[in-house]
């Protein structure tokens, strides 16, 4: 493990009334259910994106920000999020961000038009900023010992995974019987009841009243992601050389290159540098960013594919992905053991290439392939859940405890960034006849750049 982390400054930590009973068990039961209708929302609307069309209208591009809006303000708000649970406690922001949670889901379920569906999906979206590095801190307290502590978060991942791959088939379910609003809906009793569960089992995370909110980061942040999304959504409707996608491009520079340099004169940053002195914590970020844009942009790909372009309906579009989420959870459980006993680097290895062996064969899909071929390379990919954990724990345990919600707001807001981006540009790759050639060859470079990282910046245990 790397220590060149001395720079960062240590917490100030004090206690918390009223603390909840510390039942592990029950608190992990309650944080991996906020964890798992996070992941839900991020890929339950990809099946329902057509009927959302019918409905309500929208092009390729307005569609594509139903789903972006969500991942770009989880993604921008994040890092703020992990930073305010280190100084205030994270129980008491993943409550927060559930409520939020549940009041956009039901702004979702009654919108008229896109644009209204495109806010409350950006309103969605701040409140799982606020449960997810939430969780990991949240944990990383209720279990203190690395070996309970990687079986813990194999359960996390499994759920978060689980609820990535049952959102294609609860959505298709869901808008067969109900609807496409109905997708929203569901999620406002699960918030309620994991409010219920987290306040009463989950004992509240130390806190660091020190620490002050980066305004000058945030902003730069969000610019700077808005605009680099915005650049790959428009080049595809417009072209990668017009004038707008490259205006946007360029601004998104800017507001890095600015965000950086804000990011080092700050005395409390959003973002703080220092944390990727360590080669093992900057190379399991850049993988978690490679491993949501690949994913998230595959399963847009795949659902315009089997509907719009195999004339499947919604319903048999979910079915079709349906075996695929019981790889998902068994591949995140069996991370969890595997990284226990060998460390990160074997489960992520042996998940990313799964997923590339996967993608590449998606990748010579056509209009006539038969379906098993499909099926099988769905499946693959869904193996891709053996690296999460994986991941999550190298991340972690690079950090410390002591920094873990600041490390794991760093890593999933390079996910979630990822994600978005991912939706931006495969999406922008599948042009007017959805082809999946070109986005899923794509697909399969990107996890094999994520395996290369692995291999020269992980050590073996």
């Amino acid at each position: 493990m790397d220590r060149n982390l001395c720079t960062v400054p240590e917490p100030t930590v004090t206690g918390s009334p009223r603390a909840g009973r510390g039942r592990p068990a029950a608190a992990l039961i309650s944080v991996c259910l906020g964890f798992f209708v996070i992941q839900l929302d991020v890929t339950i609307v990809n099946v329902a994106l057509p009927a959302i069309q019918h409905q309500i209208g929208g092009s390729l591009a307005g569609l594509q920000w139903v789903v972006d809006a969500y991942t770009l303000a989880l993604a921008a708000i994040m890092l703020t999020a992990g930073s305010t649970a280190d100084r205030v406690g994270a129980r008491k922001i993943f409550t927060l961000g559930l409520a939020a949670f549940a009041l956009g889901s039901a702004a979702c379920a009654a919108a008229p038009q896109l644009g209204v569906l495109v806010a409350a999906r950006a309103v969605q979206g701040l409140g799982a900023s606020a449960m997810l590095p939430c969780s990991l801190a949240l944990l990383v307290h209720q279990f203190p010992d690395p070996r309970a502590r990687a079986r813990a978060l194999g359960v996390w991942g499994g759920m978060g995974s689980l609820g990535v791959a049952l959102g294609p088939v609860a959505g298709g379910v869901l808008v067969t019987v109900a609807g496409w609003r109905s997708i929203f809906l569901v999620n406002v009793p699960i918030c309620l009841l994991t409010i219920v569960l987290l306040r009463r089992y989950a004992t509240e995370s130390p806190r660091n009243p020190d620490r002050q909110v980066d305004v000058p980061g945030l902003l730069l942040g969000v610019i700077m992601l808005a605009a680099l999304t915005a650049s790959f959504i428009t080049a595809g409707e417009q072209g990668w050389l017009a004038p707008l996608p490259a205006a946007l491009l360029t601004a998104a520079l800017i507001a890095g290159s600015l965000f950086v340099r804000a990011e080092r004169r700050h005395p409390h940053p959003l973002l703080p540098l220092t944390l990727f002195r360590s080669r093992e914590l900057s190379g399991a970020t850049a993988v978690g960013m490679i491993f949501n844009l690949v994913l998230y942009g595959t399963l847009l790909c795949l659902s315009f594919y089997l509907q719009e372009a195999r004339h499947a309906s919604v319903l048999a579009t979910g079915l079709l992905l349906l075996p695929s989420s019981v790889f998902v959870g068994a591949g995140s459980l069996a991370s969890g053991r595997l990284t226990a006993r060998f460390g990160p680097r074997p489960p992520m290895i042996a998940g990313l290439a799964l997923a590339a062996a996967g993608t590449a064969l998606l990748a010579t899909a056509g209009t006539t392939t038969p379906l098993a071929v499909i099926l099988a390379g769905s499946l693959l990919i869904g193996l891709i859940s053996l690296a999460m954990p994986a991941m999550t724990a190298a991340v972690v345990g690079a950090a410390g405890p002591e920094h873990a919600g600041v490390a794991s707001g760093v890593l999933n807001t390079a996910r979630q960034s990822g994600g978005a981006l991912g939706v931006a540009v495969l999406g922008s790759l599948l042009g007017p006849a959805l082809s999946l050639h070109v986005p899923l060859l794509v697909a399969t470079a990107g996890y094999l750049v994520a395996i290369a990282l692995v291999c020269v910046v992980l050590r073996d245990r």
